[in-house]
Order: C-alpha cells, then sequence, then structure tokens
C-alpha cells in the first residue's frame, strides 16, 4: 500500500499522499522542481542525470519512509523528503523540505507535508537517544514568501544567512602570484580523492557543517559536472593539497539563458595555509582562467558570515550578492 492518510490535508477532489516509488518518480519529481526554481527566480538547471545521482547517494534517509509525493489526478505536484546530519559542531539536525509546483501553491499541501515531516522526523530522533542538541532544520530563498511564513510560523527562526553572488564581468581580474611553496599542477583524474578529502577538512570549520560520507564521495565522483576539471586551481605543498577552486560550467543553464557564466562550487583552504593569500591567488587564477576560455562572468554561494572571511574576498574581486537564502532552526 504505497498512499498515506495526512490527516490535516486540504480536502480537495483529486488530491492524494503516497509512498516514493524510486527512479520511475525522478521525471516528474524533476519538474516540480525545476518549476518551482524558476517560479523563485533561481537560474539553476539540474538535470535527470544529476538527480538521479542525488537520491541514489542520500545519506541518513530512507526513501521508502522519508520521500513523500503529492497527486493530484495522478500528476505529480509536490514532494518532501526529511534526513538528519550529525553536525560537526556537535548535536542533530533534523532536516525537512519540500517543493510545491507553483500551480498549486497557497492550497494546503505544503503546510501538510511539513507536519507530516516532522511527525516523521520526531520518529528517527526519539531512537537517537544519546545525541544532544538537536534541532528542526530547514532553509529556503527568501522569494519564497510562503515557505518563510510557514517556518516562522511554525516556531522556527532565522539561523544563519546566505548569498548567492554574481560576478558579471571577469575582465577585471588579476590573478596574484602563488603564496611561497605552493605550486599549482594539472589536475587528473587519480586526485580526485585526495582533493575530496583536503576539501572535507577544510570545511569542518563552517557552520552547520555534517560530517562528508562516502556517499557524498561517490556524488562528488559521479557529477558530470565535475567530469572537466580545466577550469579548477589546486594548489599543493609537496604531496599535500593545501587549497582548492573548483569551478565547473553549467551547460543547460548556459544555454537556457543564453549566457557565458561559470559556476564557482567550492573554494577552500586547510587551516595551515590560510591568511596567506591562497584563496585569492587559487580564487582569481580560475577565474582568469574562465576568461582566457571565453566565459564572461561567474556565480557562487556564500554564508554571509562565513568564519573565513568569504564573503569579503568574493566582493573584492567583482561579485555582489543577487538572491538571498535563509536557513532556519526549531529546538527539537
Amino acid at each position: 500500500m504505497t498512499e498515506i492518510a495526512l490527516p490535516d490535508a486540504p480536502a480537495f477532489a483529486g488530491l492524494r499522499f503516497r509512498r516514493y516509488r524510486g527512479e520511475e518518480d525522478h521525471p516528474a519529481m524533476l519538474r516540480v522542481y525545476m518549476s518551482v526554481h524558476e517560479h523563485d527566480g533561481l537560474e539553476e538547471v539540474l538535470t535527470l542525470e544529476q538527480f538521479n545521482l542525488n537520491y541514489a547517494t542520500l545519506v541518513n534517509c530512507d526513501p521508502a519512509r522519508d520521500i513523500v509525493i503529492a497527486e493530484v489526478d495522478g500528476e505529480v505536484v509536490a514532494y518532501s523528503r526529511v534526513f538528519w546530519n550529525a553536525l560537526v559542531e556537535g548535536g542533530r539536525s533534523y532536516e525537512n523540505f519540500g517543493f510545491v509546483h507553483p500551480s498549486w501553491r497557497r492550497r494546503g499541501i505544503g503546510g501538510s507535508l511539513h507536519r507530516h515531516n516532522e511527525g516523521r522526523l520526531r520518529q528517527i530522533a526519539d531512537s537517537h537517544d544519546e545525541i544532544a542538541p538537536k534541532w528542526f532544520g530547514s532553509e529556503g530563498i527568501d522569494t519564497d514568501a510562503g515557505n518563510t511564513a510557514l517556518l516562522l510560523g511554525d516556531g522556527y527562526t532565522a539561523a544563519r544567512f546566505f548569498y548567492d553572488m554574481v560576478a558579471p564581468s571577469l575582465e577585471d581580474v588579476v590573478a596574484p602570484p602563488m603564496p611561497d611553496g605552493i605550486e599549482l599542477r594539472p589536475v587528473t583524474r587519480d586526485q580526485y580523492r585526495t582533493i575530496w578529502l583536503a576539501s572535507a577538512e577544510a570545511f569542518r570549520d563552517h557552520w552547520g557543517e555534517q560530517e562528508w560520507t562516502d556517499e557524498d564521495w561517490t556524488r562528488f565522483d559521479a557529477d558530470p559536472d565535475n567530469a572537466d576539471p580545466r577550469l579548477w586551481r589546486i594548489g599543493w605543498d609537496g604531496d599535500e593539497v593545501a587549497g582548492a577552486v573548483v569551478t565547473t560550467v553549467p551547460v543547460e543553464e548556459n544555454e537556457l539563458y543564453e549566457c557565458a557564466r561559470v559556476y564557482v562550487a567550492q573554494v577552500s583552504v586547510r587551516r595551515p595555509w590560510r591568511r596567506r593569500g591562497l584563496a585569492r591567488a587559487l580564487l582569481a587564477g580560475s577565474l582568469v582562467g574562465a576568461r582566457e576560455a571565453g566565459f564572461t562572468s561567474a556565480s557562487l554561494g556564500v554564508d554571509t558570515d562565513s568564519p573565513t572571511g568569504a564573503t569579503a574576498l568574493y566582493e573584492s574581486l567583482g561579485f555582489a550578492p543577487e538572491k538571498t537564502f535563509t536557513a532556519y532552526r526549531k529546538p527539537l
């Protein structure tokens, strides 16, 4: 039996909630996801290949119990998922999110999924007796007023703020020399694991960071966006990765929005090599490489209160906030 009864579900003809059926649901889920992004002003384009990869590498999530699909007359109009994170800072966050097609918003579907998700997360958290503290967590783009109102109205409070930043031009970017003792080397596939492990270590200082897992590695290694590392810049100190900039080309987005933009997916410097200008040298070098390859702009995401001062670095290289996001928490 795949149908689920949600006690407070809105009452209108044709609406039902059911369990996830696996990969056969992905095309319809992706249509909802992309419709939501377009409506909310996000230009990310996720391919079905990437969507399949994401759901094949879920962490701390039981798809059979933790994903809910909403249909109206057999058409998928919304879905939600829950999972939990073991936080580097200590404790666990119990994450709750969902997507409702813009045509079906403001009808109670999102609120019903949200309350169901919290109930499921309480079940999971109750089995983690030894863990403290615990939070509910969620997030969203600030243009989605309905999501913001739902979370704030249910006792969540803003915990952290994030930007999507864009450098509209790369013309004025100048790459400084590498710090003493650091060298650049061409990136080869056999280095990916070493680069990923170094980034996992560097990101441990970030707010809300969870422990990186084998599934995360599989996703990074298999992501088609990471197939071409020509714009990556990796700083080596002997056999150790001191810092890494992973810059990718969002081919589908560039085609859809008729632009020539790169996406800086990751900027990381390990603690022993910080405060030496390495992040600037690597990022500027990557942007110069992108310009020389014919790209005209770049985008990235940042925690506005990054402990490494990332926002100021990005602004100095021509990036400016374009969209804002908020992460929310509620004590569990």
